[in-house]
């Protein structure tokens, strides 16, 4: 197995930043709303039953870190996970939940 060649520190901390992002539940359902499909602001506060105003906030914090993309229609913008290292790691780690979720309900003596 080759070694990952050295990170440097600024990569580092905006890694770190992103993953900080992520590990907001609310701010985790709105980026999970956006990966397969645009949704837009009205859309995700129905959908997560939070105020418009909370998604906008959240949206611009996960624009800034460049997890979401926004696609203006029209007089609305649209939100999706643009970049495709982003949507294959959270498809991904959406599997592995789910996964997980599968082995325990088919193991009942709890996996020893």
């Amino acid at each position: 197995m080759a070694l990952r060649p050295r990170i440097p520190e600024d990569q580092v901390v905006e890694l770190a930043e992103m993953f900080r992002l992520m590990s907001d539940p609310t701010r985790l359902k709105i980026i999970l709303a956006c990966l397969d499909d645009p949704a837009a602001v009205g859309e995700m506060a129905d959908r997560l039953a939070i105020s418009a105003s909370l998604v906008s906030h959240h949206l611009r914090l996960l624009r800034a870190a460049r997890l979401l993309q926004a696609d203006r229609r029209g007089r609305q913008v649209f939100y999706v996970v643009g970049d495709p290292h982003i949507r294959s790691m959270l498809s991904d780690m959406v599997d592995h939940v789910a996964e997980g979720d599968a082995e325990v309900e088919t193991d009942p003596g709890g996996g020893g």
